[in-house]
């Protein structure tokens, strides 16, 4: 599993900026980071179906905890912390952005709900 070597907030730009010491870099923008939170609140418990987070395009990171030396918190100015990025799973999100975020946007339109915050919060997924 590739390590970071550099975490960066780019905290004007709601970005945050990886480096790896495999040689890949990811630049995260916030939003993506909050709607792929691996927190069991939007993953669901057990087996509860994924929650569909929207209206979040505005989000920012007000700060990052290191948790020991395999993952990081982020809290969000939603106030959302529960959230645990593991050094495997923010590697796989900068891998699979792309993807990731076309499947989100579609999950957004199919449901009738935005990324802007005024149309509307995060909803269960059906």
């Amino acid at each position: 599993m590739p390590l970071p070597t550099d975490i960066r907030l780019r905290r004007a730009e709601r970005v945050l900026e990886l480096r790896f010491d495999d040689g890949a870099a990811f630049a995260l923008p916030a939003e993506y980071l909050r709607v792929e939170s691996p927190s069991a609140e939007d993953r669901g418990h057990g087996e509860a179906p994924r929650r569909l987070v929207s209206g979040r395009r505005e989000v920012g990171i007000l700060e990052i905890e290191p948790i020991g030396n395999y993952a990081i918190r982020l809290i969000f100015d939603d106030l959302h912390d529960t959230g645990i990025y593991t050094w495997d799973y923010l590697y796989q999100l900068g891998r699979e952005q792309s993807v990731r975020w076309a499947a989100y946007e579609a999950a957004l339109a199919g449901r009738g709900l935005s990324r802007d915050p005024r149309h509307g919060a995060a909803r269960p997924a059906p």
